[in-house]
């Protein structure tokens, strides 16, 4: 096995529209796209793409809506009923889905893979999806 040194990982908190990315071999975006502009997040991917170097990975993970109505309610009475087993109250659960609404704009997966191979990236697989979660790969 082999090992990295420590000194090969940096991790980054930064604002995303303005940190660079130079020579990533690895770049994780949990929960980010949500919240940008819709008419921003193909620029966005593509400014990390082009910092990425050949080969390199990128894990996406994103709140995703269904476009079938009744699979998107089924999705999200799952998710507010894992909430509840986990001691979220329903005023909570409420209180959450309204101060996220007209904030974090979830898409379908089918437009996640669309944009992400638009940009280039050759090889994209989902590889993780709890309710409405999803986690994709895609690579360089």
């Amino acid at each position: 096995m082999r090992r990295l040194p420590a000194d090969a990982i940096r991790l980054h908190e930064s604002d995303l529209a303005i940190i660079p990315i130079e020579q990533a071999g690895f770049v994780i975006l949990n929960f980010t796209l949500q919240f940008v502009p819709a008419t921003r997040r193909a620029s966005l991917l593509h400014r990390i793409y082009e910092g990425m170097l050949p080969g390199a990975a990128l894990v996406l993970s994103e709140k995703v809506c269904f476009e079938n109505p009744a699979q998107q309610a089924q999705m999200t009475q799952l998710h507010h009923a894992f909430k509840r087993a986990n001691g979220y109250s329903d005023l909570e659960i409420a209180q959450k889905r309204t101060a996220l609404e007209n904030m974090m704009i979830p898409e379908t997966t089918v437009q996640h893979h669309e944009r992400l191979s638009s940009v280039g990236f050759s090889t994209i697989v989902q590889w993780f999806q709890c309710f409405n979660f999803v986690s994709i790969l895609a690579v360089k």
